[in-house]
């Protein structure tokens, strides 16, 4: 299916609208249920999907059982989602080999996920700081691994972030139903695994990885990217130490912060237009070569020499009178400063999708207690989520222009 076809639509057209998303049901169905052995799995799954989409209000069981049924359908999914064999690996992978063939995504990003919670028994929650809030929720935290383009985004691979308490009691960890191959992980080693999880599992194209690096190591979060020679832009923050490798600079060589190298160079920067924007609407942009503090400019032994370990450009950008407003960090020096700020721009893409289309497929709205439940969930939901996205429905409102 061409997925051109699928996005030419226009508001007032909705019959023709619907017609797309059955289509697209039918043959993303056919293939992201074509795991499941038994034919009553395949029927509830497609029973799930197509709930995801079109129950009322918060995608909960009961409600997407309303739509087929009531009490006896409740049951039947209930047990469909939480205590059924089957395997929601091979899933994500069709789904994500399905999104790869028909849209061809600019990027993988790599984006967090917070999930409020009322109790405390549902897998994974605690009381956690929320950077991005500025405060302390009682919540799950999830990473989601994207595929997007310019004017799309869609979830492939989850990671739910499991601390200590909740892998170290065996109780707790056996009502939950989480594997014993869980351990504990941070936040930026949760996003490494999920991103490596996708990339191995799916046997999908090299693509970049776009992910907000501010709170994590660095340089560990290069290294596990590199360790699967996957192209990296991450955003980070302005205290990272860096060493500019470019000839002119006053202080080459010399670990400063990423605040200061952009300080002494804020005069070179240019406009440059994103894809999608507005005619004359510019981002002043300025790249400087430079190395993570500590590491060599040569080559490591066997690697490619057209990304060499020190090879990588720090990138500044201005926006809404800010200097700079953004910091990224990538090994992708070949590109134009044009191409690389549209890949920026993907995170905001992602951001904006989740909230928007993400909400009306109910990603976040799982209410059971099991991990292995919770990830089903989120699977059929990433799948109604590309549906939605695919078939050409609203996204919503416009991106936002501020940081």
């Amino acid at each position: 299916m061409n997925v051109a076809l699928l996005r030419r639509d226009t508001p007032t057209d909705r019959t023709v609208r619907n017609g797309l998303r059955e289509l697209l049901l039918a043959e993303l169905g056919s293939e992201l249920f074509s795991s499941m052995s038994r034919r009553d799995q395949r029927t509830k799954g497609m029973v799930y999907l197509r709930g995801l989409l079109e129950a009322e209000g918060r995608k909960s069981i009961r409600n997407i059982a309303a739509l087929f049924g009531g009490d006896a359908i409740e049951q039947s999914l209930h047990h469909f989602i939480t205590s059924s064999t089957w395997d929601w690996a091979p899933v994500r992978r069709a789904l994500a080999q399905y999104v790869e063939r028909v849209a061809q995504p600019h990027a993988y990003v790599v984006h967090p996920m917070v999930i409020p919670k009322a109790g405390d028994t549902s897998v994974g929650v605690e009381r956690r700081f929320v950077p991005a809030l500025g405060q302390v929720v009682n919540a799950q935290q999830a990473v989601g691994v994207w595929a997007a383009g310019h004017d799309w985004s869609t979830p492939l691979n989850w990671r739910l972030q499991l601390s200590p308490r909740w892998l170290t009691d065996h109780d707790q960890r056996r009502q939950a139903s989480i594997p014993d191959g869980e351990v504990p992980e941070s936040l930026a080693q949760c996003s490494v695994r999920a991103c490596r999880e996708l990339l191995t599992k799916s046997r999908l194209p090299v693509r970049p990885v776009v992910m907000d690096a501010r709170e994590a190591d660095v340089a560990a979060v290069a290294a596990h990217l590199r360790a699967t020679d996957t192209p990296m832009m991450l955003r980070v923050d302005g205290a990272l130490r860096l060493a500019v490798d470019e000839p002119v600079f006053p202080r080459r060589g010399v670990s400063v912060t990423a605040q200061q190298i952009m300080s002494t160079v804020w005069h070179m920067r240019r406009p440059v237009r994103r894809p999608g924007d507005e005619p004359g609407l510019r981002s002043p942009v300025v790249t400087v070569r430079v190395m993570l503090s500590g590491s060599s400019p040569a080559p490591a032994p066997g690697q490619r020499p057209e990304r060499p370990a020190g090879s990588l450009l720090l990138m500044g950008v201005a926006e809404g009178g800010r200097w700079p407003a953004e910091l990224w960090l990538t090994d992708l020096t070949t590109l134009g400063i044009g191409e690389l700020r549209h890949l920026t721009r993907l995170a905001r893409r992602v951001e904006h999708d989740l909230s928007d289309v993400g909400r009306q497929v109910g990603i976040r709205d799982f209410t059971g207690r099991s991990f292995t439940g919770w990830h089903r969930h989120a699977t059929l939901a990433s799948a109604a989520h590309a549906v939605a996205m695919l078939s050409g429905r609203p996204a919503g409102r416009a991106l936002p222009t501020a940081v």
